[in-house]
């Protein structure tokens, strides 16, 4: 307990950057990273077996949606280890940090489970419509689009976030880092990737479920065209 107490104090002023970030991210995801993060070190694990811990429990996770008929204890099941996997997805990071630094090859290895995990989970969607048409309402083929639509838009978000922040110049080293504003915080709740998850609680409604999804879907699609117009002109700023 001694190790894990330690670990929690240095981790507390070892975070990373809470500028746009979400409210979940900021206030659930990541602190209970921190725990699952000093916990993982007082076990000796490493930050690329933890990241294999995450990918474990979320697609376990992906593999009950395409298999299993909705139901609330599906629902409850799969909301659960989605966002385990999404606080272990954190606390690697956070090891990595703890014990000195990551390597090239973690960071690596971290977001390619992120795209494989984003990629899947749509996937798995679309076959539990294709699967399970009349529980899930979705007996017209254009339904099927739903899930093609919101995994465009969530992997072109992921990869052109990822780009940008590698284009852009890093701060000089000793400037003062931006304060993190609370309305951006609010306002990126719905394409925050564990509130994301809460719509799994609803697979025993079938339909319901079907049209939250969809509802995210859209919403997920207007912050892609929103956040590609700003990274371009934040990006047409910078000479190579």
């Amino acid at each position: 307990m001694g190790r894990v107490g330690t670990a929690l104090r240095e981790l507390r002023g070892a975070q990373k950057s809470a500028k746009g970030v979400s409210l979940y991210s900021r206030f659930v995801n990541r602190p209970t990273g921190r725990y699952l993060a000093a916990g993982s070190y007082a076990l000796g694990l490493t930050p690329n077996q933890v990241t294999l811990i995450s990918a474990a429990f979320s697609f376990a996770a992906v593999a009950a949606v395409a298999l299993t008929g909705p139901s609330w204890a599906l629902g409850l099941a799969v909301w659960a280890a989605l966002a385990v996997g999404f606080a272990f997805d954190s606390a690697d990071g956070q090891l990595a940090r703890l014990r000195g630094g990551g390597s090239a090859a973690g960071e690596w290895l971290d977001h390619v489970v992120d795209a494989a995990k984003l990629t899947a989970l749509h996937s798995c969607v679309l076959i539990a419509f294709y699967r399970f048409p009349e529980e899930y309402g979705t007996t017209a083929d254009g339904w099927l689009l739903v899930p093609l639509g919101f995994q465009f838009a969530a992997v072109v978000t992921f990869f052109g976030g990822l780009l940008t922040e590698k284009l852009k110049p890093r701060p000089a080293p000793g400037s003062p880092a931006a304060a993190p504003s609370t309305l951006r915080a609010v306002a990126l709740l719905p394409v925050d990737y564990g509130v994301f998850c809460l719509v799994f609680l609803l697979l025993g409604g079938g339909r319901l479920f079907t049209w939250a999804y969809a509802g995210l879907g859209g919403v997920a699609t207007l912050f892609l065209l929103a956040f590609l117009a700003k990274w371009f002109r934040e990006l047409s700023a910078v000479r190579r």
